[in-house]
């Protein structure tokens, strides 16, 4: 998925991108933007253990927007700075934090699903920035299975823990707990 949504912001060398939502997929993203050339990476989340995921993806300063919402409104000055928004979180809040930040013309991909929002769209226009979804990924699953075997994009770090098969209960347990987990893996030796 974090493939697909680069390719489809389009060049990211030498630009600025901004990753709001930090789980798994914002994981992704950063450590793809990062590869893909981006000269700086800030990432924003509500919970401290998944920047601290970003920031071992690869983030260049990782923010947490519920201890301090106003952190992001320095990049908002001279009508903003990041060229690239990769909204993960699929939160309303998250995306119209952000908007102040895009810098006219910057791109929007909109990858995190939490239900409908509604849009500034006067904002959208008036700094006449591109709005566009990301969702299905088959065409670069064959790249994605390149990067990792080649180590070109290192998904170790956002592993947490390795259980075998046999123990998925205790897996599945783990997983569902943000706090404690940002991915698990299923073992099959």
């Amino acid at each position: 998925m974090a493939l697909h949504a680069v390719r489809r912001a389009g060049p990211v060398l030498g630009r600025r991108v901004l990753v709001t939502g930090c789980g798994p997929i914002g994981a992704l993203l950063i450590m793809v933007a990062r590869r893909s050339g981006a000269v700086e990476i800030v990432a924003t989340d509500i919970a401290d253990e998944a920047l601290t995921a970003a920031k071992a993806a690869g983030a260049d300063r990782v923010i947490n927007t519920a201890k301090d919402p106003a952190a992001l409104a320095a990049y908002g000055a001279d009508k903003g700075t990041f060229d690239i928004l990769f909204e993960a979180s699929g939160s309303e809040k998250a995306l119209r934090g952000a908007l102040d930040a895009l810098r006219p013309g910057g791109i929007i991909m909109q990858v995190g699903i939490g239900g409908d929002m509604s849009l500034p769209i006067n904002v959208i226009t008036a700094k006449e920035l591109d709005l566009r979804g990301s969702f299905r990924f088959h065409e670069e699953f064959a790249h994605a299975l390149s990067f990792l075997n080649s180590r070109l994009i290192d998904v170790r770090p956002l592993i947490t823990a390795s259980f075998p098969f046999t123990r998925f209960q205790d897996a599945f347990a783990l997983a569902g707990d943000r706090t404690q987990a940002m991915k698990v893996q299923l073992s099959f030796d």
